[in-house]
């Protein structure tokens, strides 16, 4: 069924009864080509690519719990391309480039806002830092724009400037940057994998892999052996545990990310806006909540739920720039497992085992990746060989001291 503005009205003057569900439930077969592992974003994205740009007919996606039930529908809906690093930036401007065509290519409305970050500054060489960061961006194909600190105030008034304990000098604008709605993602991907004949199969969590001789043959399921040429896993935060059942080590690690959401305000926050001198970033809903976030907990764990002392450090970051919202209550928050790699940048990449890829440690990158995710990882799958926007994201680059270091903070997850 495609949507349209007719078949809206269409069904509004018939008591929408001609809706059909937006995508099948089908009972896994015996044998597929590829079997992309996890039903998030990115394994939706890439069983949709795998389907329209390849060719592929016979896929399977497995999912152990429900569509957007884990970080594609538990993040803070950000989309941006202001990295800095050659081995980052053309792959989230290719990301941006996708989300900017993404409800047509898709044919399903996903909240597409390019509303613009700004990524304030509170120190000379904070400044110094962006600029550097801007003409990079510009570099390679995206957009910035350095503000002033009254060009900040043109954009967010409502910033404390004056009595502020971290003062804001400036910031860094990224204008083609914004946010979508997060579960719409999910099912959008997932509808229009469907309609290119993908089997997406919920409640299938793979408890371990078929291998002969080096060569990947299937994945063991709560629902049966399902046999498949090629296997994709991209299951974030559950990275580890999964890889393992192949006997495969990762250099990654799982951790905490809580996000939340305040009770509806009116309209205040025209974009993202990020604390420099803090780990913080908001944005207001189309509801009217604040939805923001900061760090990670810096334990390892494969729950989602947080504890406290993040709570407070979120807060303390917003309550630095915008002592307002003191007053405002918190609705609801939740958790993401996050696959935190050793240098904060993500890995697609083959495994040692024939027919077995990997795509994960996408840190804080992931949602914002998901269409270049979702890409390259299925070009990889179709050809074997990486995307060109991907070739720096591969195992081998902690072997040959080759880090994509982004944030240059350390050399351990809890540090970036």
């Amino acid at each position: 069924m495609a949507y349209s503005g007719f078949r809206l009205i269409r069904e509004a003057l018939t008591g929408h009864k001609g809706w059909k569900p937006a995508w099948r439930d089908p009972e896994p077969q015996a044998h597929y080509d590829v079997v992309v592992v996890g039903g998030g974003g990115h394994g939706l994205a890439t069983a949709h690519y795998l389907a329209k740009n390849f060719g592929k007919t016979r896929i399977a996606v497995l999912e152990k719990g429900w569509i957007g039930g884990g970080n594609v529908g538990r993040n803070t809906t950000i989309i941006r391309s202001n990295y800095l690093l050659p081995g980052n930036e053309p792959f989230y401007e290719l990301s941006l480039q996708l989300w900017e065509g993404l409800e047509q290519d898709l044919n399903y409305n996903a909240m597409v806002s390019q509303r613009g970050i700004m990524n304030l500054f509170h120190t000379d060489a904070q400044r110094d830092a962006f600029r550097r960061r801007g003409n990079s961006m510009i570099l390679h194909g995206s957009d910035a724009e350095l503000l002033d600190r009254e060009g900040v105030k043109r954009e967010a008034p409502f910033l404390n400037f004056d009595n502020a304990r971290f003062p804001i000098k400036g910031a860094l604008m990224h204008r083609r940057g914004g946010t979508v709605r997060h579960d719409a993602v999910a099912w959008g991907y997932a509808r229009s994998a469907d309609r290119y004949g993908v089997d997406i199969i919920q409640n299938c969590e793979v408890t371990g892999f078929k291998i002969e001789n080096g060569k990947i043959r299937g994945v063991e399921t709560s629902r049966g052996t399902i046999g498949a040429e090629k296997v994709g896993v991209a299951v974030a935060g559950s990275s580890g545990k999964v890889m393992s059942y192949a006997g495969l080590r990762l250099p990654i690690e799982s951790h905490v990310l809580q996000a939340f959401v305040s009770e509806g305000l009116k309209p205040m926050i025209p974009g993202v806006i990020t604390f420099g001198a803090g780990h913080f970033y908001v944005s207001q809903s189309d509801k009217g909540g604040l939805v923001f976030g900061g760090d990670i907990d810096g334990y390892n764990t494969y729950a989602q739920r947080g504890n406290l002392p993040v709570v407070e450090d979120v807060c303390e970051g917003g309550m630095a720039i915008m002592p307002m919202i003191g007053r405002t209550r918190l609705l609801r928050m939740w958790g993401g497992i996050m696959d935190m790699s050793m240098d904060g940048s993500p890995i697609i990449d083959r495994t040692p085992i024939e027919g077995l890829y990997f795509n994960g440690g996408w840190c804080y990158g992931g949602f914002k990746a998901t269409p270049a995710s979702g890409l390259t990882f299925a070009h990889l799958l179709a050809t074997g060989g990486p995307h060109a926007t991907a070739e720096a994201l591969r195992f081998d680059r902690f072997e040959k001291g080759l880090m994509i270091d982004e944030k240059g903070a350390g050399a351990q997850p809890n540090l970036h």
